[in-house]
């Protein structure tokens, strides 16, 4: 990603010098400060930014013009200057008085956490889909703020240039070219989502099952994806390594083929413009015929980054009061046992043994991973019941495809018709009857 000066278009090495600040509000958090700062730390460090300080500052009453006290901000300025920090992360949302307030009195540039998460975005976006997406965020967030400059919008690189920006010398777009240019990409979105939706109609004519990994950023969602389908997706210890959809065919016991889609990784207060953006990439959840919610059970965090998780998944209408009738069902894939000392893996291992949702699994030395394939396979398959159908005996096709989706246990040639009995589960029967055979 190319970090911009405010003053000019000469970019700023990789690894710009940063400090990350933290309000604790008497908002109850799921996090303690150490956690909230430490995940910062990992958010900068995924677009190569160097953190060279962190701090959180305990806010009684948020201020309307800087968020901080004043005495706050000055602490943050003297830090900022200590570090030589270009500039300063903010672990909170920032409304834009705030933000130009803090650039003000610091003398540095200024980014809040939901200015953070878009610019990895903009740099992860692999797909002309996602970078629409990610567009139509930043350009939602932008809105209401001064813009800087609107080279993002002819830049073939990543990134939209929340970490610099020519600056207020250049002119700024007016709100009817946000306009023009929002309404632009919705066009083409409704298009990509179109599109999508036809694929998605031709897999459940074909139809195979589908299964969504879902969870925290960095949970291990695409080692795992790897581990199952011997695909090569990036996967490293950053976090939001995956943004875009990947979907490979797999099999598990009992079924010969299905699909396995990675999704992009959820986090802590998720700005609501990416929720928005990603929705038709997480459409795919959506039409999935389970969701497997990868866990990292070593994080000391693991139970907040859950309901995290479920919080996003409630936005989408999957779990919560408002959930869709045919919402899929959810197991939960505990991972990175191997991280875990004994004394606690063994505690894990207890706390699993309870429930019939959870599958504990290392994705990266493979163990448990052919148990959660199996419990995979149970759920696609439970209240499976046997059929009493009849086709074609030239329709060769369709009796193939009751072999491939179900367990045929027994087929009688009459005349111009094969009668079989068929054991199917609910969803696969479904399908069946879709094609028109049923």
């Amino acid at each position: 990603m190319a970090i911009f000066n405010r003053d000019s278009d000469d970019e700023v090495a990789r690894g710009a010098r940063a400090v990350v600040v933290h309000a604790e509000t008497h908002n109850a958090d799921r996090r303690d400060s150490d956690a909230r700062l430490e995940e910062a730390r990992g958010l900068a460090l995924a677009i190569d930014i160097d953190v060279r300080a962190a701090q959180a500052f305990r806010v009684r009453d948020r201020k309307p013009a800087t968020l901080f006290g004043s005495g706050q901000v000055d602490q943050i300025a003297t830090l900022a200057r200590q570090e030589e920090a270009e500039l300063i992360i903010v672990d909170n949302s920032l409304s834009p008085v705030q933000q130009s307030n803090l650039e003000k009195s610091c003398e540095a540039k200024v980014i809040d956490r939901t200015g953070l998460i878009l610019e990895i975005f903009g740099e992860r976006a692999a797909t002309n889909e996602g970078r629409l997406q990610v567009e139509l965020a930043h350009l939602d967030y932008q809105a209401g703020r001064l813009v800087r400059s609107w080279t993002h919008l002819e830049r073939q690189r990543g990134g939209f240039g929340f970490l610099g920006g020519p600056g207020e010398t250049q002119i700024e777009a007016d709100r009817r070219m946000i306009r023009d240019r929002m309404a632009k990409i919705r066009r083409e979105l409704d298009q990509v989502t179109r599109t999508r939706g036809l694929h998605r109609a031709r897999r459940q004519r074909a139809p195979w099952p589908v299964i969504a990994l879902v969870g925290y950023t960095n949970a291990g969602k695409s080692t795992l994806f790897n581990r199952m389908t011997g695909a090569d997706v990036m996967a490293e210890d950053l976090l939001f390594a995956t943004l875009d959809p990947t979907m490979r065919q797999i099999a598990l016991p009992g079924l010969d083929k299905a699909i396995l889609s990675d999704t992009v990784g959820f986090v802590s207060d998720l700005p609501t413009q990416l929720i928005a953006a990603f929705r038709a990439t997480l459409e795919e959840v959506l039409s999935a015929d389970l969701i497997v919610h990868v866990r990292d059970i070593a994080h000391p965090d693991t139970e907040a980054q859950r309901d995290d998780v479920l919080d996003v998944l409630g936005e989408l209408n999957v779990v919560g009061e408002n959930a869709d009738e045919d919402a899929p069902p959810i197991i939960e894939a505990w991972n990175k046992l191997d991280l875990l000392e004994d004394e606690d893996a063994a505690l894990v291992r207890e706390q699993a043994a309870r429930r019939d949702d959870v599958v504990i699994l290392s994705a990266l030395t493979g163990e448990g991973v052919d148990t959660l394939q199996r419990t995979v396979s149970d759920r696609m398959t439970r209240g499976a019941k046997v059929y009493g159908l009849r086709i074609p005996v030239s329709d060769g096709a369709t009796l193939a495809w009751l072999h491939e989706h179900g367990e045929v246990l027994s087929t009688i040639v009459e005349d111009e018709e094969t009668r079989v009995e068929a054991r199917l589960s609910d969803a696969a029967f479904a399908r069946f009857s879709k094609r028109g055979r049923a």
